[in-house]
């Protein structure tokens, strides 16, 4: 079994690898700027799993054709699209440069990505399509009004492309947590602004990469077929 995860170079994404490369995945290795981090990685997943496959593929979403990322893939039964980055910002401070930027790494990549490689998902048919979504993409946020459009719309495109694809027996579905303990969040935020947020939150903390690395493994599971066209919410009660 072949996964692709887009930015497995982030903590989800690594995470997300690790879980699926136990489970028996080989995997191909997106990044964009992080080739150390990556390489780190795929020499670990190499050493522990010496008969599966872990390819690193540098793809740029913000600027790169969509056929320089999926000329290099051949065997696959399922996407991880954990790849994503924010900005704080107030709306009227945010940039049109910044907006596109959003725009094409969470929802207009991936279509296009999605669109070369459904004949390859479908091919077993098991294939198996999960995004990273977010809660905002539900309730909105402030200071991020252009993330959280991206993000509802990820999981509209989830609903409507589940339909179209279950009869190929592909599916679909959105992992959507709430505040997760990553690298992008511990260096926006400080820990008082945290440990402000984890007060709110009704489980008293922050979700765990891992925790949410291994919903995805359930998800991408050959068994888990009937379960498609779902935002499933990973939020620890907060903001629901």
């Amino acid at each position: 079994m072949y996964a692709l995860i887009m930015g497995s170079s982030g903590d989800i994404g690594t995470s997300t690898a690790k879980t699926l490369a136990k489970k028996g995945w080989s995997l191909y290795l997106h990044y964009n700027k992080n080739y150390e981090r990556t390489d780190k990685l795929r020499q670990q997943l190499v050493r522990k799993y010496p008969k599966q496959d872990f390819i690193p593929i540098k793809f740029d979403m913000r600027n790169e054709a969509v056929e320089s990322l999926t000329k290099q893939i051949f065997a696959l039964d399922a996407i991880v699209f954990a790849q994503g980055n924010t900005y704080y910002k107030l709306l009227v401070d945010i940039s049109e440069k910044e907006i596109d930027a959003l725009w094409n790494i969470h929802v207009k990549l991936p279509i296009l990505i999605l669109k070369q490689l459904q004949d390859k998902l479908a091919k077993t048919h098991h294939g198996r399509i999960v995004f990273i979504g977010s809660i905002y993409g539900k309730i909105g946020s402030a200071m991020e009004v252009v993330y959280s459009t991206v993000k509802g719309a990820m999981s509209s495109f989830a609903d409507a492309y589940a339909k179209e694809v279950a009869s190929l027996g592909i599916s679909v579905n959105v992992v959507a947590p709430g505040a997760v303990n990553t690298k992008m969040n511990t260096q926006e935020f400080s820990s008082e602004d945290l440990e402000n947020v984890k007060e709110e939150i009704p489980a008293d903390r922050l979700a765990n990469p891992d925790e949410i690395a291994d919903l995805v493994s359930y998800l991408v599971n050959i068994e888990s077929n009937y379960l498609t066209g779902q935002t499933i919410y990973f939020a620890g009660g907060w903001l629901l």
